[in-house]
């Protein structure tokens, strides 16, 4: 009972959103509610379980490729042969969030073409800057008493790092997770306009058309989705304090 109670927030986004998804018809008369003159309110163009599928997809690979490389450059950059290059990393993560995702899009699609890859791009240059200043904060701000406690029992560099840096610094780590995955949750939305088929699509088809019903079936799922995620995060972190 106590586990299910735990859990219980993540679970209840998550049947919200299943339910948004596979039900649509179910809520015609809410929607029609919103747009009573609209000839359709349910998206037509495709099925919403599929295109919350390949949400949860592009955010998946981006944020994945995101977190190997934040992590890992962190990593690298606060030990003793790579510290020179902490500035540089640190500069360039930021710089990959000051540039707006529509600009990164509209470079992206010359080189990658339309479709999913230019919002895979985007989304990892936009996350990278929460997972690598956490990393930093959580690997640089370890008591030092530790790390000497560590070299006194005869644990070499890469034992330091996997069974007490990590560790000790994982809670501050999933922070900067959580904050970069729930953020590029709205943000691959603006995959639909370059042609990514994912929640941003009734989203946008509704802006063209004037049809406030789509738009609500698009951001409401990706508002349900964020809230879902977000509350897994939140069950995480203090689990591993």
């Amino acid at each position: 009972m106590a586990l299910l109670t735990r859990w219980s927030a993540p679970l209840v986004w998550l049947a919200l959103l299943l339910a948004l998804a596979v039900g649509g018809e179910w809520l015609e008369p809410l929607l029609r509610w919103s747009e009573p003159d609209a000839r359709r309110v349910l998206y037509p163009q495709a099925d919403l379980l599929t295109l919350l599928a390949r949400h949860v997809q592009v955010v998946a690979i981006a944020s994945g490729l995101a977190v190997v490389i934040g992590v890992g450059a962190a990593i690298l950059v606060t030990r003793p042969g790579g510290r020179d290059f902490l500035p540089l990393v640190a500069q360039f993560a930021s710089m990959g969030q000051t540039f707006p995702p529509v600009a990164v899009l509209a470079l992206a699609v010359p080189v990658l073409g339309f479709g999913t890859w230019p919002i895979i791009v985007a989304l990892l240059l936009y996350g990278l800057l929460p997972i690598v200043r956490n990393t930093l904060a959580g690997l640089e701000g370890l008591d030092p008493a530790v790390e000497e406690a560590a070299r006194g029992m005869g644990m070499g560099g890469g034992q330091r790092l996997w069974q007490v840096e990590l560790p000790l610094a994982a809670p501050i780590i999933l922070a900067g997770i959580r904050t970069s995955v729930t953020v590029n949750i709205a943000t691959a939305a603006l995959g639909a306009t370059v042609g990514a088929s994912n929640l941003g699509a009734p989203i946008i088809a509704g802006i063209v058309n004037g049809n406030t019903a789509y738009i609500l079936q698009g951001a409401v799922m990706i508002g349900l989705l964020a809230l879902a995620v977000d509350s897994l995060f939140a069950r995480l972190v203090p689990a591993s304090q």
